[in-house]
């Protein structure tokens, strides 16, 4: 049992780096991007190649899909999400994304085929044995990388000026474009850098899951719930929710039944929400616009 506890908190910095970026866009686009899960998948097939056809290590190879992921986010930003008027962002944000969804979804269909495939590298099979305990590797080294990860983006968010920028957004997109803040410049950095997050869980995912363009489906739903639980907006939010729901699903799957340990995401997301509907740290008010 302690073991699935502490595997829940490894895996649940890599999933919580993966919401962080997700509610980052929210928090200042207000757009709920449906393609996170995808991005994911993504950065999973680019270290593929990069490892199968160049023989670049997985954690070397992020040098590249990170810059990757962020050009990818912010091309769809500016190809698809700036046009969206305020009014119908969020509604309008979900069909586009997921149109994004499917259509990236076709190309790796195309390019890479159907069959399901899987990262390899040392460390994606050994353990370390501590205190009694044998914790993979990949899991030690994606929790480092996740933390590590999440740093840099607190450390842009709170000691920089484009970091200010972004808080600014974040609490009121109007009053931020009154003060001189280029709001559309911010979005589209904000979700170059919220995509860019997901090279690093891509790797993870890809190390620990055989996986296919569909398993992004079952991805953005965790991701989802991740964000919705913290609260919307929140990034510390997602980084509480990510771990805590990890640790139950693990602790489900060892003490119960690995039968119902992804339906327990679903179950603790309805009780919480109807004690609280805003999450666990959302705010009570929605920001102006």
């Amino acid at each position: 049992m302690v073991n699935g506890i502490v595997d829940g908190v490894l895996t649940g910095g890599v999933y919580a780096l993966m919401a962080a970026g997700l509610t980052l866009i929210f928090g200042v686009m207000e757009v709920i991007s449906l393609a996170q899960g995808i991005f994911v998948i993504l950065g999973s097939y680019l270290s593929y190649s990069l490892e199968t056809h160049f023989g670049i290590d997985l954690f070397l190879g992020l040098f590249i899909t990170i810059p990757a992921l962020f050009i990818v986010g912010v091309g769809v930003e500016w190809a698809f999400l700036r046009r969206l008027k305020s009014e119908e962002r969020i509604a309008m944000s979900i069909l586009t994304t997921y149109a994004v969804f499917i259509i990236i979804e076709g190309i790796l269909n195309i390019v890479y085929g159907t069959n399901y495939l899987q990262l390899h590298a040392w460390y994606a099979t050994r353990s370390v044995h501590v205190f009694g305990l044998y914790l993979p590797y990949i899991y030690l080294f994606g929790f480092l990388l996740a933390l590590g990860l999440l740093a840099v983006m607190f450390a842009i968010l709170y000691r920089t000026r484009f970091g200010a920028s972004v808080r600014a957004a974040m609490q009121d997109r109007t009053a931020a474009s009154l003060v001189g803040i280029d709001v559309r410049r911010v979005a589209t950095i904000t979700f170059g850098i919220g995509t860019a997050t997901t090279a690093a869980g891509g790797i993870i995912y890809g190390a620990t899951n055989s996986f296919d363009a569909n398993s992004a489906e079952d991805l953005i739903s965790r991701l989802l719930v991740i964000i919705v639980l913290g609260g919307l907006g929140s990034i510390g939010g997602a980084l509480a929710a990510a771990v805590f729901m990890l640790v139950i699903e693990d602790w489900v799957a060892v003490v119960w039944s690995p039968d119902w340990s992804t339906v327990i995401f679903f179950v603790i997301l309805v009780i919480v929400l109807s004690i609280r509907p805003t999450g666990l740290f959302g705010r009570q008010a929605a920001r102006a616009q």
